[in-house]
């Protein structure tokens, strides 16, 4: 079990270019599962090229599934090449979708592709229910005829699977992403109302497209998806994974405790509309021009507006932990209300031993900030917990170990390296 050691009170300062999105690469590698190859040709390969893919455990987690159904995955550093022309296989071993909770947008993929799939719940971080009920009851409106017994889930489409109207009850990322998947090559239009709007379904949507798919709406409340026969990447073509909006926000949040300033490049500041407003609430001057942010904190940080996490364009739930760390040491209180998971305030108990005053129960966490915060011992309780963790760390008086750290490699390229590269006193044990 690896350990982050990191010694608090050095200010951060420099420049940082940030990694592509992990919630955006994982639906797009797993869309790669529908492409048929290339044009037909004996010297067609078929090969998809990923660019600006972040170097994180969860992307080889699904390079791994793709290569157990037979695609050919290589690449390196931020590359990533996907040949699918060889896929034979849709049984997805239960090690593999326990091992994150993405997994299980596999299901989509695999029935547009093959019109069969077996597999297990997924794992990942445990943050309360998440139920796939969603995911099941639409594929079964598009003629999946799915078996769930003790655990395992058995998906068949005997007469393949036919577009329709999918009204979702709530504008769930990964029921939308799996929606989108199956009715890429279904017969006839599926439309989905009330659409989840997140970024990410923008880029699932964008790769769709240039493999000859036809999407319309994404970004909004309604996605019309009319069925293609088949869908084939361009050769000599290359796709680019969106910047991660919430390693972006980890970033920020790390000056935000620290002090000090960050240049962030290669990023869109259009996706962090709901949380920049925040760092400025702090007393941060943040700026944004082009690709880029920019952010200096001074003076103590100051108590924020209510933060309520929501749906896309609302708060994002992945950045509550993060954005809490800095309001610990606030001139004042800061009410966090978390409105999508049930399970996100376990960082809370490591950031009270370092000497925060958070008082959690249910929806509502009530921040009084302190003076500082100490040094201690954590283990990491999930990805967004032990990067939350990790930026109160940075700026607390000792030093900090934090353990279980493959949590927060689940999500963040190199973090100790990059945090290392603006002054952070971080190392690996």
């Amino acid at each position: 079990m690896g350990k982050l050691i990191i010694n608090g009170g050095k200010r951060l300062q420099g420049e940082l270019s940030l990694q592509g999105s992990k919630n955006a690469v994982l639906p797009v590698m797993a869309a790669a599962a529908l492409c048929t190859g290339g044009n037909g040709s004996a010297s067609s390969t078929g090969k998809i090229t990923l660019t600006n893919c972040p170097v994180i455990s969860d992307r080889f987690c699904a390079g791994r599934i793709l290569s157990s159904l037979g695609a050919r995955v290589t690449g390196s550093g931020n590359t990533c090449l996907i040949d699918p022309t060889y896929i034979d296989n849709s049984v997805i071993e239960s090690s593999l979708m326990r091992s994150m909770r993405s997994s299980v947008i596999f299901m989509g993929a695999l029935l547009g592709r093959t019109g069969h799939c077996t597999l297990c719940y997924p794992g990942g971080c445990d943050l309360g229910p998440r139920p796939i009920d969603m995911h099941l009851s639409s594929l079964r409106k598009m003629g999946a005829v799915i078996e769930d017994e003790h655990g395992k889930i058995e998906c068949t489409a005997p007469k393949g699977l036919s577009g329709c109207r999918i009204s979702l009850s709530f504008p769930s990322v990964g029921a939308t992403e799996n929606i989108m998947l199956a009715a890429a090559t279904a017969q006839g239009e599926t439309i989905i109302s009330n659409a989840a709007r997140e970024p990410e379904i923008c880029c699932l949507a964008d790769f769709l497209r240039l493999c000859g798919g036809r999407i319309s709406g994404d970004g909004g409340g309604r996605i019309v998806i009319s069925g293609v026969e088949k869908l084939t990447f361009p050769e000599e073509e290359e796709f680019s994974i969106i910047p991660d909006r919430i390693a972006a926000t980890t970033y920020l949040s790390a000056v935000a405790c620290t002090g000090g300033e960050l240049l962030l490049t290669d990023c869109n500041p259009v996706h962090l509309e709901a949380v920049i407003p925040v760092f400025e609430q702090m007393g941060c001057y943040v700026r944004c021009f082009g690709s880029s942010i920019y952010i200096h904190r001074r003076e103590r940080v100051k108590p924020a507006e209510t933060i309520r996490t929501m749906v896309y364009p609302g708060f994002p739930t992945d950045t509550q932990a993060v954005v809490m760390s800095p309001l610990c040491t606030a001139s004042g209180t800061t009410v966090f209300v978390e409105n999508i998971f049930e399970n996100r305030y376990r960082h809370t108990d490591a950031l009270c031993r370092m000497g925060a005053d958070i008082r959690a129960e249910g929806k509502v966490a009530v921040v009084t900030g302190v003076k500082e915060l100490y040094g201690t011992t954590a283990d990491a309780p999930d990805l967004r917990g032990g990067a939350a963790i990790v930026c109160a760390a940075l700026g607390a008086n000792g030093t900090s170990e934090i353990y279980r750290t493959e949590y927060i490699d689940r999500g963040y390229e190199d973090i100790d390296g990059n945090l290392r590269s603006l002054g952070a006193d971080i190392t690996r044990g």
